[in-house]
């Protein structure tokens, strides 16, 4: 009996659920619709859960489905900055990912079967108290470009060790663009680059330069005051040539049209003619062709190069980098007096040049012309290529370099006869820091003379420093201890009864000064600087140069903006090392 009851309020309860299927229906449908909800589907194709891109406080839109079963590479809201499609892989794996600058091509990988298609994606990061920059890059925290224009092409390349160019279409061998001083020599890798930089087709083109105007007043009863400008203008370009790397040079001065008749005041400093006569207390102007290059790299295997160096102008392996380009003496704008005992070679007019490196190591050597530029500054001029040299050089890691060097100069001075031997040793430090950049320099050399009138050595031993910190303020200094032998003219040495043509004297030149950038756009720098500088001297000089002269000078800088490598690294590579640089989600 009970259980016939039962029966019936069964079938009755069935069909009333039969009755309310729609409403049971729409109560499914919400059910789902809550549940979608509640847990959004996520693929490994997401930024947020990228293998190695944990990035706290990016905000992604979500998901949207695609009419297309073709997948579309996710795009950053970064001008030109692609994201690689993954490869085919049944479960996700780790991908190594490379970051594109604006220009960058970088190469798809076959779409993934298993991925959804994706919209394009943008990364919405806040930036707290971010600078206004012209490139959205400048605004990621850890990625300030300053201004740089990258491209990771066939060329150019980034790695921990900073920018650099490929050896021919190696991928390990690379030419470190901080390596490179002037001409072929070497300067620590992690030495900072004040440039700008442009991909054209298949060239990659650079510009460096600097001027500095202002005022220079030499102290004492030798000196004088001149407003005037020291200058420079390097541009570069760089091209894939067969099985290596073409690099094309050109360096210009207009330091002719903007040096007082005469060269700049400069105390003590001799070398070189105007007039026919020895400039004294005076620095020569550059002149108007500094360097014409071009230098050829193939590489030997994966750690060694071999490469060859024509100019006319241009460098020969001797002595360290040239005082304008090392960075240890970046700020100063003055000549060291230790120039023609050290690095006076770096115009050359006939130069060639070929060596090998490897690893940590460089060899080099040349034949070029020795004779020192004439007073005319906008001619090329031809002499007999009769001097050689050669070139040790050590960098055992990116803060570091070093380097010995001998060379024989055949006739150099054009108004004394005999040839000098010239030796010289240098060191340089580099170490950036946080918001800074510290250089240093120790460098000595010697010049021996060997001429009828002439028989000795001349010494010079320079130590410089230049710090840079909180960004835009720079202290520098420059000290020097250099035999002269060039600075009495004959009437003078009458006077203190010296009876030698070229009588030695030890001066001390002790510089210290600073600058302060004041303003700074992507590609420019502008700053306003100034220097002191003490001597020391033998006393029987006092006659003519006073007890206690002092120099000053009063500038301002424009060059290009420095490129700020040391906080680009870990973009190349899954980015994880940036992963404590972005903000935390608010």
């Amino acid at each position: 009996m009970n259980l016939s009851k039962s029966k019936p309020k069964s079938r009755k309860k069935r069909t009333a659920t039969k009755k309310g299927k729609p409403e049971k229906k729409h109560n499914i449908h919400t059910r789902r619709k809550n549940r979608t909800t509640r847990k959004k589907p996520t693929t490994k194709h997401q930024m947020g859960n990228m293998p190695g891109m944990k990035m706290p406080g990016m905000k992604m839109p979500a998901t949207k489905k695609s009419p297309t079963p073709k997948p579309s590479p996710q795009q950053m809201n970064m001008p030109g900055m692609n994201m690689p499609q993954t490869s085919p892989s049944p479960s996700a794996s780790p991908q190594k990912m490379e970051m594109n600058m604006p220009g960058m091509q970088m190469p798809s990988a076959s779409p993934n079967p298993q991925a959804s298609p994706q919209p394009k994606m943008e990364m919405n990061m806040p930036m707290p108290g971010a600078s206004p920059s012209a490139s959205p890059m400048g605004q990621m925290p850890g990625m300030d470009m300053g201004g740089m224009n990258m491209n990771m092409g066939p060329l150019m390349v980034m790695s921990g060790e900073g920018m650099g160019v490929r050896v021919g279409a190696s991928e390990a061998n690379v030419m470190n663009l901080g390596q490179m001083g002037s001409g072929t020599s070497w300067q620590p890798t992690s030495s900072p680059m004040h440039m700008v930089d442009k991909i054209a087709g298949k060239w990659l083109l650079m510009l460096h330069y600097n001027a500095v105007i202002g005022i220079n007043s030499q102290g004492g009863p030798r000196g004088t005051t001149k407003f005037e400008s020291v200058n420079w203008f390097m541009p570069m370009a760089f091209h894939k040539l067969g099985n290596g790397t073409l690099q094309l040079r050109g360096m210009f001065s207009f330091e002719p049209f903007t040096f007082a008749r005469g060269g700049s005041p400069l105390l003590f400093q001799t070398g070189e003619t105007f007039k026919g006569q020895p400039l004294v207390d005076r620095q020569h102007p550059h002149d108007l062709w500094m360097e014409l290059s071009a230098q050829y790299t193939v590489a030997l295997g994966e750690r060694g190069t071999w490469f060859t160096y024509l100019g006319y102008p241009g460098e020969p392996a001797l002595g360290p980098t040239a005082f304008m380009h090392r960075a240890s003496a970046s700020e100063n704008p003055s000549a060291a007096l230790s120039h023609h005992l050290q690095d006076s070679t770096h115009i050359s007019f006939g130069v060639f040049t070929t060596g090998f490196t490897y690893r940590w190591f460089k060899v080099e050597g040349s034949i070029f012309n020795g004779r020192e530029p004439d007073e005319n500054r906008y001619n090329f001029e031809a002499h007999p290529w009769n001097s050689r040299a050669a070139r040790f050089s050590f960098e055992p890691n990116n803060n570091w370099s070093m380097q010995v060097s001998y060379g024989f100069l055949r006739h150099p001075e054009t108004l004394e006869s005999g040839d000098v031997r010239r030796t010289t040793a240098s060191i340089s430090y580099n170490k950036p820091f946080n918001r800074g950049n510290w250089a240093t320099s120790v460098i000595w050399g010697r010049n021996h003379l060997n001429s009828p009138d002439k028989v000795g050595n001349l010494n010079g031993y320079t130590a410089e420093s230049t710090v840079n910190f909180l960004d835009k303020n720079y202290l520098y200094t420059r000290l020097e201890l250099v035999d002269k032998d060039d600075l009495l003219r004959p009437a003078e040495r009458a006077k203190l009864g010296i009876k030698q043509d070229h009588p030695s004297f030890r001066i001390g030149a002790y510089t210290f000064g600073g600058v302060r950038d004041i303003w700074n756009s992507d590609r420019l720098s502008m700053g306003i600087g100034s220097d002191l500088t003490f001597y020391s001297k033998p006393p029987v000089l006092d006659q003519f140069y006073g007890n206690h002269p002092v120099s000053w000078r009063l500038f301002f800088r424009i060059r290009p903006r420095k490129m700020e490598m040391g906080k680009m690294h870990g973009m190349h590579g899954n980015m994880k090392s940036n992963e404590e640089k972005m903000p935390s989600k608010p």
